[in-house]
This record gives structure tokens, C-alpha cells and sequence, in this order.
């Protein structure tokens, strides 16, 4: 029998999938009062020392939370997280996380800002609400957390990478961590064109860099304070359905023109506040995605990164105190 418990007013369930990494506590119907949200269900994956470590974590929000770590979504597939956070912790290339897996409601309009073909769109300024003042708050006051933006992480895939991105941008004393993995940055410009016109010379698909998603995000990403660190990738298969030939084509296409727009606009630097990867056999599902997680988690969670991090936050408290 499930054991279940009550925190923050919400009632959940305790459960231990046998992940050498951690264990759930599971919300079937979350809802925080005094906000006009539907429940849903959202999975808190807890490192398996959480109990007696007294240590705070940082937290990964994560979109597709229904796929996250169990097989479910349109194509039942799962990215298999418990099993990559175990490979990770057990060669310790990482510093424990929480995991904070969020299902969606109506994928296509809570992680869309513009129109798409199929489908209800423009849910997502109200989504990426929701997750930065009802979600993270509900975790960061109940749970052991790192408060801090540059220890919170939002990541997604395709419309969820897309939804990431923009709520990290959008929130940035939220985030200054999120992965886009396949992201549909080609939301509102490509969405409704038909496919014979791709191949079209110049800006006639429109430019991302006057696109909805950049002017919603552009005070942001020309902060260098509260600019969030980025890892954007996508694969180069194209057989294999639409999915490939089109969806991904485009997650290439227009990925490829926010890295330079990022570096060449705002002024990213590769390796530093930036992190691309072009996958030569990754295709538009989750096995491609769950293949390149460790890497993602590597770039904002190894030791290497959290030194680098250490180190900046000590010189900047010096330059502070010197001022």
C-alpha cells in the first residue's frame, strides 16, 4: 500500500522505483490555492540520501514530466532520468538534484506563444507563470533547496524546449539555467507556412531575431547579470517520418540561427555561458534526448561547472566589497 503524506497543503504519495539515484514523492492533483491553475500531476524525484543529508539541492524543473522517468506522452516513451541520475551519481561526474517533473495539461498550448497549425496555442506566458510562482515557490518552501537562479534549471524538449527557453528568459530572478533540447523556436514563424517554401532565399520565413519569443525575452538576454546559461541541440537524422524530415529539420534550422543570434546579438561565448551540441544520429524523440542528457547535466552539474560557478560567485563578492 501506497504511504501518503500531506506537505504545503497538498497531498501526495510516496513511492521507490528501485532507482539507485532517488525516490519519488508523487502529486496526482496538485493546485495551489488562491491561483485560477488545474491540478495536475507532478513527480518530485528526491535523492536517495535526502532524508538525513540535511543538504540543500539545486532543482531541475522539467517539462513532459509525464515521460520524464515512466513511459507515457503521445509515443509511450520515456527519457529513463532515475536511470541516468544513477549512472551519473554512481561515477560521481555530478552533484545530487532534485528533479521536479511536470505534466502537462494541454501540451500544445501551454508550451506555444504563437500559432501552430493543429491545436489551441498561446497558453505559455500563463505556463511559464505558473511554474516560476506557484511551482517553484511550492518546492523551494517545502522542500531542501537552492534557491538561487543560477542553481534552479528549467529544461525541455521540442514544444517543451521552447517552453523552457522562453520561461527562462522570461523569469530570469527565477532561472538562469535551461536546456532546449530539439526546441521549437520555429513556433509563430514556420508553424504556418507550407513546407515547398523552406527553401526560399533571405528572411522570407521572418528572422528570430524579431521574432515573439526574442522580444518577450530581450531585457533579459541583454542583461549580462540576468541573462540565464544556455544549452541548446538538435539532431541531423531525416528519415524516419515527419518528425525527422520536418519537426527536427526546423529545430536544426532555427537552432542554429539562435546560436549565432545569441552569440553574435548578446554576446554569448561557447563554453562559458553557451552549450551546443549538433547530434549526427540524433532524431526527434526520446531516445535522441535521454542519449544527450548526460551531457546536459554534465555542462550545469559536474564538478568542473560548480567550481567555475564557486569561483565567479567569490569574485564577485569581492568586486562587491571593493566598490
Amino acid at each position: 500500500m501506497a504511504e501518503t503524506f500531506t506537505i504545503g497543503g497538498q497531498n501526495g504519495w510516496y513511492h521507490d522505483e528501485g532507482h539507485w539515484a532517488g525516490y519519488f514523492h508523487t502529486y496526482d492533483d496538485f493546485k495551489v490555492d488562491n491561483t485560477d491553475s488545474s491540478p495536475r500531476t507532478i513527480h518530485v524525484f528526491l535523492p536517495r540520501d535526502y532524508d538525513y543529508s540535511h543538504e540543500s539541492y539545486p532543482v531541475i524543473y522539467m517539462n513532459d514530466g509525464d515521460t520524464a522517468f515512466f513511459y507515457g506522452g503521445n509515443y509511450y516513451k520515456t527519457w529513463n532520468m532515475g536511470k541516468i541520475l544513477s549512472r551519473l551519481y554512481v561515477t560521481n561526474q555530478i552533484r545530487r538534484v532534485i528533479v521536479v517533473a511536470i505534466c502537462p495539461l494541454d501540451r500544445n498550448y501551454e508550451y506555444t506563444h504563437a500559432p501552430i497549425k493543429e491545436g489551441k496555442w498561446g497558453g505559455l506566458e500563463a505556463y511559464s507563470d505558473y511554474i516560476a510562482r506557484v511551482v517553484k515557490s511550492f518546492i523551494d518552501e517545502n522542500y531542501r533547496t537552492l534557491v538561487n537562479p543560477d542553481s534552479s534549471m528549467v529544461l525541455g524538449s521540442s514544444h517543451g524546449g521552447l517552453a523552457a527557453f522562453y520561461t527562462a528568459i522570461k523569469h530570469p530572478e527565477q532561472f538562469r539555467c535551461v536546456a532546449a533540447l530539439s526546441p521549437s523556436f520555429w513556433v509563430g514563424l514556420d508553424s504556418m507556412i507550407d513546407p515547398e517554401f523552406f527553401d526560399l532565399p533571405g528572411d522570407f520565413l521572418g528572422s528570430l531575431e524579431y521574432s515573439a519569443l526574442i522580444v518577450a525575452g530581450l531585457k533579459t538576454l541583454e542583461n549580462t547579470q540576468l541573462r540565464p546559461k544556455i544549452y541548446l541541440d538538435w539532431g541531423l537524422i531525416r528519415e524516419g517520418g515527419e518528425h525527422n524530415s520536418f519537426i527536427e529539420a526546423r529545430a536544426t534550422v532555427r537552432g542554429r540561427e539562435m546560436q549565432d543570434l545569441l552569440i553574435n546579438k548578446f554576446g554569448y561565448r561557447y563554453g562559458e555561458n553557451l552549450f551546443v551540441v549538433e547530434d549526427p544520429i540524433g532524431q526527434h524523440n526520446e531516445e535522441s534526448w535521454s542519449g544527450r542528457m548526460e551531457t546536459v547535466l554534465q555542462n550545469f552539474f559536474g564538478w568542473p561547472a560548480l567550481m567555475k560557478q564557486l569561483l565567479e560567485q567569490e569574485q564577485q563578492v569581492v568586486k562587491s566589497s571593493s566598490c
